[in-house]
């Protein structure tokens, strides 16, 4: 070990196992464990007053990822590490966990997680792991023949190990600050409605990474490592921003991503926006606006985990891709009831009028209703449950994107996050329904805006009117268009977005108010043109009359008036000088 002391902060939520590594590194010297905590919130406090008093009492952090075994807890996690990076940028992070999965460590790789050891590992190693990690470089348990044990000399069979191992952790170091700023910018370029010039901006600086990381994979790799991880080797730089995709694909999901990873990869990315805010900044009044904030987070987190769940369920009993389009309402409906359940507590119950009453009883009573105005009609659910499950290719917006690809995730990021903003609208829709002006329901759920019983019924009747806009009006015309709306998360909060699909098969089975709706739409089409024509010649008409008859007429008048005044002033002005000159 170096001369610098080694001084961590351990969090994981096993206490056996803090227990354990606790007791085995008191007996390595130069090293102590500041502080072993069981959950990201106390470590936060810990780091936070280490920082006041000395930022350097502690030099590496060691977690785990929540219990290792949850979707949702790997996901958290994940988050929680983005947030200690966020916070402190300079502190090293060793992630030590009995996890596996590729993906979950390419995402913890990409982040800023300077090295992982699984469980189990051998202590020497390990301290060796920590001790690298602490002193800047990085550590991954793929590479371990990079690794200096305190008892043995270099394990490697390349006599240039010094160096190898120098440019190594700089390629890693690289890459990570590239990845980290590709992910800003690609975060950037999927905000809705971006004005055209900062789109082509942004789409020229993500060019200029995928070749930046291109180059340094190139020229800091060694051919050891060239074929360890299977970095192409190519003659010349990408020229055209299709082969940068290309290879940045190549590298990113090679070899091609299993279904867990992929879902790993897109929650991930999903959790991440829900630290966004998540007020509403579209003019359509959505269910969950009337909760606070922080309840709106809790609700969208337990949905996105239970999918996370249901997922798993489906993979268990091998379902057949020909069976999901089927499914696709009992799916949305099971995710519906099981978010009710564990939202508001399966044997919660509330005091009305000397009643003791069962919440979610009561709310899974409207479920016809619920499936009717919102469950199904959320749109490319099956298509999100395809790509996910069996990894299909999406067609959206008129476009097919190959499941690998950074396009496909992005598409399915905003189809993801609508069916989370639609389901947590039907979980809240039940309880406006029926308990709405509950004061034990609006102390524990709703914003400060909506205490009053006043505007508890203006929101109500507010949402009443955008069901009878959408049915009558707003959905029969995004129909005739052939497009759906999307509630994306964007960096403002809530805010909508549209994206092509055909559905001639949904306009051919209108009828009633919404045909008469499409009916009107076509008939504007075919007339406006021809009205814009009558209307251009009526104009120019118009506008003749008044300039070349008009006009001229009004000012021949003019002119004659004036002339009519200058010559009664001359007259005036002769008889004046006649009348002054002596008789």
């Amino acid at each position: 070990m170096s001369d610098r002391p080694l001084k961590l902060l351990l969090i994981d939520q096993d206490p056996i196992f803090r227990l354990g590594l606790r007791v085995a590194l008191e007996a390595i010297p130069n090293l102590e464990a500041i502080a072993v905590v069981e959950t990201d919130t106390v470590s936060l406090q810990i780091l936070a007053e280490i920082a006041e008093k000395d930022p350097n009492q502690v030099n590496l952090v060691v977690l785990e990822f929540g219990n290792s075994r949850s979707t949702t807890s790997q996901q958290l996690g994940l988050q929680f590490c983005r947030q200690l990076r966020a916070l402190y940028p300079n502190l090293p992070i060793l992630l030590l966990s009995s996890i596996q999965e590729q993906g979950l460590l390419l995402a913890a790789k990409s982040i800023g997680v300077n090295g992982y050891c699984p469980k189990g590992t051998p202590l020497p190693e390990l301290v060796a792991a920590m001790q690298e990690v602490a002193d800047g470089g990085s550590y991954w348990f793929q590479d371990r023949e990079a690794i200096i044990t305190p008892n043995s000399s270099l394990l490697t069979p390349n006599s240039s190990f010094p160096f190898s191992k120098l440019r190594n952790n700089l390629r890693l170091s690289g890459i990570a600050n590239i990845d980290a700023t590709l992910a800003a910018v690609t975060t950037q370029l999927q905000t809705p409605g971006l004005p055209v010039l900062d789109r082509a901006i942004l789409a020229g600086q993500r060019r200029e990474l995928l070749a930046a990381r291109w180059l340094l994979n190139r020229l800091l790799v060694s051919p050891q490592e060239r074929q360890k991880e299977q970095i192409p080797v190519v003659d010349k730089p990408p020229l055209t921003p299709l082969l940068s995709s290309a290879i940045q694909q190549r590298q990113t999901v090679s070899p091609l991503l299993s279904p867990g990873t992929l879902q790993s990869a897109l929650f991930t990315s999903c959790v991440t926006k829900l630290q966004l805010p998540l007020r509403n900044v579209t003019d359509i009044p959505l269910e969950i606006d009337i909760f606070r904030e922080d309840k709106k987070r809790e609700l969208l987190y337990l949905i996105l985990q239970k999918l996370a769940e249901q997922l798993d369920e489906l993979r268990t009993s091998q379902i057949e891709i020909n069976q999901l389009h089927e499914l696709k309402h009992t799916l949305i409906r099971d995710l519906w009831q099981a978010a009710i359940i564990d939202f508001f507590g399966k044997f919660s119950r509330i005091k009305i009028v000397n009643q003791n009453i069962e919440i979610v009883n009561l709310l899974l009573q409207n479920i016809e209703v619920v499936q009717r105005d919102i469950l199904n009609r959320i749109p490319l659910v099956d298509e999100l449950y395809s790509y996910l499950l069996f990894q299909t290719e999406l067609n959206i917006d008129n476009n097919s994107y190959p499941v690998v690809s950074a396009e496909a995730n992005s598409q399915a990021l905003m189809i993801l996050e609508n069916l989370l903003i639609q389901v947590a609208n039907g979980v809240v829709q039940p309880l406006l329904n029926y308990l709405a002006d509950v004061e034990e329901i609006k102390q524990n759920f709703y914003g400060r805006q909506f205490i009053s019983t006043r505007e508890i019924e203006r929101f109500r009747n507010d949402l009443s009117w955008k069901h009878r806009l959408k049915n009558y009006i707003n959905e029969p015309k995004a129909v005739f268009e052939s497009r759906y709306e999307l509630f994306v998360i964007a960096p403002r909060g809530i805010a909508n977005t549209s994206v092509y699909a055909p559905r001639n098969q949904e306009l051919v089975k209108l009828s009633n108010i919404p045909l008469v709706v499409t009916l009107l739409l076509e008939f504007s089409d075919a007339i406006a043109p021809r009205l814009k024509s009558l209307l251009a010649v009526f104009g120019s008409g118009i506008v003749f009359i008044l300039t070349q008859i008009v006009g001229r007429g009004l000012g021949l008048v003019g002119r004659g008036i004036l002339q009519g005044i200058g010559s009664v002033s001359s007259v005036e002005k002769n008889f004046r000088r006649n009348s002054d000159r002596p008789k």
